[in-house]
């Protein structure tokens, strides 16, 4: 008997995969289209072919979610995504996979009825976060990879959110949505479906070479009662650039234990014969992060039993089973001729033209029957035919054939009509007009990380605004920031897990700072709850890449939002840019992580300290440990420095600039400072990049 409990979740990176993950046992398919798929180099599905996939999986009872899981630029938004997803939608596509919070307003806005799915690039990781998107349409929330079995059960507890989570196939080492390691030093962002996956190449730490950003494989098939206990309903197979032998040998052996809860010593051999990276992990169930989940050697993707792919290139690619219906036929002379047919309880009937009196060699019931079985390359295929034939009939071959195409294509309509919506004539909603800002001197701000830092940029007389972490925020240091005139911020966390959530409510409810800079859905919703006369700047990792992002997150209490850094010159000055603060300098964070560079190279420690990975390239990359929350950050090698181009950005109508200070030493900060404000030259050894600030991203 089939398992109800669960919804197993296929992908599928072409038609052929689609088909074979259906026959395999699939209960609903992923799949990109087009456009603004975060799997931008996978085969994909043209619009016909997505229409003729929507059909193919509802006649067989599977739902279809197409993925617009990448952050969409304003003209994007605005000239192709109502035009782009209307045809889908009225062909009865079941949900949308989204990462872009304007993108997700947009869809709520423009087709109310489409159920909408937040993408695990959107970072969700508790259940702050998934009460924020349940005000915007979200029907289910697709975890972090890196929540633990623990965190989904108290989310769904608290929330009862639809709750997916992946179950088997390739991990990133950063919180997805939160990399910029492939954007930076490529162009090809992950965020916009591009990764060059930099995470697997080796790096040198302490004096070692390994593939210390490499994970094996995830296969969670052993967790599936712990997960049915935790409230999670859809299992996600990751895999739209695998072939369709892995991807449907890997859904048929979680369909088979499913549905009977058994998993044979042959049944564990095939899923290591499908594929793995030097073996599989389900460490992010159980633990925040392990040592054992990395590769540390080559992480060649294993496939070790060609011939076991071949059986399932048998099975599931090259036969796939037809719908079987049960048909009647009556032909007799001078009546129509007529042919109903049967699937569950839908019947339809068609009629033909009016049988004629044989001249010759009368027309009998097997020779009927024979061509009216010939259902050739159709979903459909003839289980039980009665046919009766009335004496010295004749009927030309082809009126049999058109009876036969007829009855079918009448079966497939009625079976469909219930999945098809209406033509839809869904626009984008009316924006709030740009407001436009009077010419004034910029307000500077800088985040600081450390007390030497904080020392340098208290004093000087431009900076307005400081951002200070969590552990700086006394009373003693922010009564001297507010001596010294100047606002004061709490900086929260990158991630807010289970174990931060308490410690930061605490923090919001007894500091005295005037506002918070905020990095993600969790901060944003207990800020809200929490503290909702302060104010709220956005942080970066809250994307703004179009201005219905930036006006939603601004409709929804942000005071200020930050432009993001992979926007390039033309697209800022094409933005809305009111209430935007723009980040000037800085060593851009390339990852933020779970797992812990120094803890696997090291050992834990518990101390926050940085360790220095060195690519092919000799490049150095700072990895700061935040032990607090227990995450990293990957640094770039080269701090950003836009001080030259603020001619053009303050054109742009930007207003708010901030220093974003970080592995900076003392020195380094007051270098920074004095280059900026106090005309000092810039030094022949000083190395800066622009960032994306000229090249973006494509």
């Amino acid at each position: 008997m089939r398992n109800d409990k669960f919804e197993l979740l296929a992908p599928a990176g072409s038609f052929e995969t689609f088909k074979a993950v259906i026959e395999a046992g699939a209960d609903a398919v992923y799949v990109g289209g087009t456009s603004f798929g975060a799997r931008a180099y996978a085969d994909n599905f043209s619009q016909e072919e997505l229409l003729l996939a929507i059909d193919y999986a509802h006649l067989r009872g599977v739902k279809v979610y197409l993925t617009v899981n990448t952050l969409l630029k304003n003209s994007e938004i605005k000239n192709q995504l109502i035009e782009y997803l209307s045809p889908f939608y009225e062909r009865g596509l079941d949900a949308v996979l989204v990462q872009d919070f304007g993108t997700l307003s947009v869809i709520h806005k423009s087709f109310p009825l489409l159920p909408i799915h937040t993408s695990t690039q959107m970072t969700v990781t508790g259940l702050e976060g998934v009460r924020f998107l349940k005000n915007y349409g979200v029907t289910r929330v697709v975890m972090a990879r890196e929540v633990s079995l623990m965190e989904m059960k108290k989310i769904h507890e608290e929330t009862g959110m639809e709750l997916e989570a992946f179950i088997h196939g390739s991990l990133c080492y950063c919180y997805s949505g939160q990399c910029l390691f492939s954007s930076m030093l490529g162009g090809r962002s992950g965020n916009r479906g591009r990764c060059a996956q930099p995470c697997r190449l080796p790096y040198e730490v302490n004096g070692k070479n390994s593939y210390i950003l490499s994970l094996k494989d995830m296969c969670g098939i052993e967790n599936i009662k712990e997960l049915e206990d935790c409230g999670v309903y859809s299992l996600k197979i990751e895999g739209r650039m695998k072939k369709p032998s892995y991807a449907a040998g890997i859904v048929s052996i979680y369909r088979k234990y499913l549905d009977t809860y058994m998993l044979t010593s042959e049944d564990k051999k095939h899923i290591m014969d499908l594929g793995n990276r030097c073996g599989f992990t389900d460490s992010y169930y159980h633990v925040h992060n392990d040592s054992e989940m990395v590769t540390y050697i080559k992480p060649n993707y294993a496939t070790d039993n060609e011939k076991y792919h071949d059986e399932i290139i048998k099975r599931y690619v090259d036969h796939q089973k037809k719908l079987m219906i049960s048909g009647e036929a009556h032909i007799f002379v001078n009546k129509p001729i007529s042919l109903s047919v049967s699937y569950g309880d839908v019947t339809v009937t068609a009629d033909g033209m009016e049988a004629l009196e044989a001249m010759k060699v009368p027309l009998d019931e097997a020779t009927v029957e024979a061509r009216l079985k010939k259902t050739g390359d159709t979903d459909f295929e003839f289980e039980n035919l009665k046919v009766s034939v009335g004496e010295g009939v004749f009927v030309p071959n082809g009126a049999l054939n058109q009876l036969r195409r007829d009855a079918l294509e009448l079966l497939y309509t009625e079976l469909l009509k219930t999945y098809h919506r209406k033509k839809t004539d869904a626009t984008l909603p009316k924006q709030i007009s740009a407001v436009e800002t009077e010419n004034r001197s910029p307000v500077f701000s800088a985040s600081v990380e450390t007390s030497e830092q904080l020392d340098c940029v208290i004093m000087q007389t431009e900076i307005e605004r400081i951002y200070l972490p969590e552990e700086l925020c006394s009373d003693k240091i922010i009564r001297r920031i507010k001596e010294a005139d100047k606002t004061v911020y709490m900086s929260l966390p990158a991630i807010c897990r289970l174990r931060s959530v308490d410690r930061v409510a605490a923090a919001l409810e007894n500091t005295s700072v005037h506002g918070f800079l905020v990095k993600n859905y969790e901060e944003f919703q207990m800020v809200k709850d929490i503290r909702p006369d302060a104010k709220i700047i956005l942080d970066h990792n809250l994307y703004t890449y179009n201005d219905y992002a930036a006006e939603e997150f601004l409709q929804a209490g942000a005071d200020y939002v930050t432009v993001p850094l992979e926007l390039n010159s033309k697209e800022i000055a094409g933005r809305n840019n009111f209430s935007s603060e723009m980040i000037i300098y800085g060593y851009y964070p390339l990852m933020t992580t779970a797992g812990c560079v120094h803890k696997n190279s090291s050992g834990c420690d518990k101390i926050p300290q940085i360790t220095y990975l060195t690519d092919r390239y000799r490049k150095n990359f700072a990895v700061k440990n935040y032990c607090r929350d227990c995450y990293n950050v990957i640094y770039n090698s080269v701090p950003t420095l836009l001080w030259n181009n603020m001619d053009n950005l303050k054109k742009n109508k930007i207003n708010y600039f901030r220093f974003s200070f970080t592995i900076e030493s003392a020195k380094m900060t007051q270098h920074i400072l004095d280059i900026t404000f106090n005309g000092k030259a810039i030094a022949q050894n000083d190395e800066f990049t622009n960032g994306h600030y000229k090249r973006g991203v494509e």
